[in-house]
Order: C-alpha cells, then sequence, then structure tokens
C-alpha cells in the first residue's frame, strides 16, 4: 500500500481485526498523491 513496514502493525494494543479495519479505511498514499496531482492541474 505505499506504507512504511510496521506503519499498523507495530502500534501497540491493536488487534488483528482493528489493523485490518485501520488499513481498510485508509487511502492508498499513491493514490492520494495522484488525485491531488489531477486536481491541481485543473483549470478552474
Amino acid at each position: 500500500m505505499g506504507l512504511p513496514r510496521g506503519y499498523v502493525t507495530d502500534v501497540p494494543g491493536l488487534t488483528r481485526g482493528q489493523q485490518l479495519q485501520i488499513l481498510g479505511n485508509g487511502v492508498v498514499p499513491q493514490q492520494a498523491s495522484a488525485a491531488f496531482a489531477a486536481l491541481l492541474d485543473l483549470e478552474v
């Protein structure tokens, strides 16, 4: 997903289910970057 190793799994106190939920609700950083780049290039 483009996140550093341990970004979610090294957080103390999170269950496996919570880790998966956090990752499932997240935006892939590369997708967000591409979206912002596309939006900034638009002439409004």
